[in-house]
């Protein structure tokens, strides 16, 4: 059988057998699990549209354009483009037969096809760094002031966050301290953040506070390098917050997603703020010497 989405209720199914389409009720487990899959292949860089008429044709088997555009509700010239820029993409094909139908490529193939195309342009753009930098330097460049700006830059994204707080720790010179609840303190662990907070122990003064959890505790458990350089506190609901060299800090925070109409789907988005801004360095400076006291 093959799905397609009619409204908030509903559901068009098709049974390849009888060769016809009934209607049935959603379950809220399917419309999770949908979301699922569709909030995955965006992130993959399929857009809307195309993620929609990718997965009706996955599921639905060999169909004529005319038939996923009306299965859908797209106009049928949008969906022959479609389908020609998923073919670009490797997941859809066409059958050479009148009339011309279209077929998918079964989800994990798609998915290792869309990881291989993310890969290349990942290698190309590395391969292109080099005559891109020395390019840039050859033209002819203005005059700069070179006086200190104080700067703000706002982050969305647990990637785009670990990142900017893994540049942070390769500048430290000194000192770097951080402020982390257990549920920060759990994101910071599963990912290379902590290996290379390790690494960078060896040069330069770390300090972690965290709160009182049997959580936190586990995970201080298995980081047994910081037994000397982690303090406890009771401070529960301060956003996490990492601070080096007294120069710079990144503040992260989840926020409420208010996009979503289901409060119980309703999910928590991690964003951040990064700044050189002084008086408010030296503000999360004199908070977290306040909170190792």
């Amino acid at each position: 059988m093959a799905l397609t989405l009619e409204n908030d209720e509903l559901m068009k199914i098709y049974d390849k057998q009888t060769d016809a389409w009934k209607v049935a009720k959603k379950d809220q487990n399917y419309n999770k699990q949908l979301s699922t899959i569709e909030e995955t292949l965006a992130r993959f860089g399929l857009l809307k549209n195309e993620i929609r008429v990718y997965m009706f044709l996955a599921r639905a088997g060999e169909k004529k354009a005319g038939e996923i555009a009306e299965a859908i509700s797209l106009h049928r010239t949008e969906t022959y483009r479609i389908l020609r820029d998923l073919e670009k993409k490797g997941i859809v094909f066409s059958i050479f037969e009148k009339p011309l139908k279209f077929t998918a490529a079964p989800l994990d193939k798609a998915i290792d096809l869309l990881v291989d195309a993310q890969k290349i342009k990942i290698k190309l753009l590395e391969q292109e760094k080099t005559s891109l930098v020395e390019l840039w330097q050859s033209m002819p460049q203005p005059k700069v002031e070179t006086a200190k700006k104080e700067l703000f830059q706002m982050l969305e994204g647990e990637q785009q966050i670990l990142m900017k707080a893994n540049e942070l720790l390769e500048k430290t010179e000194e000192k770097f301290h951080i402020f982390a609840s257990a549920d920060y303190l759990s994101e910071l662990f599963y990912n290379d953040f902590s290996d290379n907070l390790k690494s960078q122990a060896d040069k330069v003064e770390v300090t972690l506070v965290t709160d009182d959890s049997s959580k936190s505790a586990y995970f201080i458990g298995q980081m047994k390098w910081l037994s000397e350089s982690h303090k406890i506190a009771d401070e529960q609901n301060l956003p996490c917050f990492m601070i080096s060299d007294n120069k710079e800090v990144l503040i992260a925070f989840h926020e409420k997603d208010n996009d979503s109409k289901d409060e119980v789907k309703k999910k928590y988005r991690t964003a951040a703020i990064w700044t050189n801004y002084s008086a408010l360095v030296n503000t999360l400076q004199m908070l977290f010497s306040k909170i190792v006291q």
